[in-house]
């Protein structure tokens, strides 16, 4: 099983290389259902995993120009802040048995997992509508950005802090619509920016958690030989198609955990 799980990790990249988001959603559900881990470890290897390859993938877009490195300072301060905080002071406090009673029975891996199910949902249909967003039409008052931008930013840093997940579905918009950035630039910027939420949440997991270094680096290095894989793909194949494809697949994968966590 841990060779599939390999494989899919590298999937998991070249799905980054290909649209520029989305496969980072699925490196959770690899790491629990494929290979074995933990889902509260899984969320922490993610945060690795998922950051490693995104820096990879921002690096690669910097070079080609698409990268605003003070917007993404700017943007992940709230960010960066909240999932150190979730990572480092939140997390630990959440009790292994959440409700425990005659009827109902919940247990921190079970709530972690069906979160992250919902997270994948909300991301497939953001994924599967495709739809086009016509930056230059949008119309934000200034007064209004800084505010929009904290909100996203706690939102995105409790994403990214509970779950490990990257939450690119979520940048791309706000990037898009308040900072009416060109797509190509705000892929490349959210790249960034999830790459330090992800490595900065991960350094608040330290001291808490038993790491398998070995593994975790042999995991991360496949899934960022597949962001350029993807990269070269892109090029050649439609993206569009491939993310809605991709879309029904997490859509997929959601509702399987939740029927699986809920009612076995």
């Amino acid at each position: 099983m841990q060779i599939l799980g390999y494989a899919l990790a590298a999937l998991v990249g070249i799905s980054l290389g290909l649209i520029g988001g989305g496969g980072s959603i699925l490196t959770v559900p690899i790491l629990v259902y494929v290979i074995g881990v933990s889902p509260v470890l899984a969320t922490s290897y993610s945060l690795f995993i998922v950051g490693t390859a995104s820096l990879a993938g921002a690096f690669n877009n910097y070079l080609k120009g698409f990268v605003k490195i003070k917007t993404a300072l700017l943007f992940g301060i709230a960010s960066i802040t909240t999932v150190f905080v979730t990572r480092k002071l939140l997390l630990p406090k959440i009790p292994a048995v959440i409700i425990n009673t005659s009827q109902f029975y919940v247990t921190q891996s079970t709530a972690t997992m069906v979160l992250f199910a919902i997270l994948m949902l909300l991301a497939s249909i953001a994924m599967i509508r495709n739809k086009k967003i016509n930056y230059t039409t949008v119309v934000i008052k200034e007064e209004n950005k800084i505010s929009k931008l904290l909100l996203y930013g706690i939102l995105i840093g409790l994403a990214t802090g509970f779950l490990g997940a990257g939450g690119g579905f979520l940048l791309i918009p706000a990037l898009v619509l308040i900072l009416k950035m060109p797509m190509k630039e705000a892929v490349g910027t959210s790249l960034l920016i999830i790459a330090l939420n992800s490595l900065i949440g991960f350094t608040g997991d330290l001291g808490h958690f038993l790491i398998d270094w070995k593994f975790l680096i042999s995991i991360t290095l496949i899934a960022i030989a597949g962001i350029f894989v993807g990269g070269i793909l892109a090029k050649k194949v439609e993206g569009d198609n491939l993310k809605k494809g991709f879309g029904w697949f997490v859509l997929i994968m959601g509702l399987y955990i939740l029927v699986k966590e809920i009612f076995f």
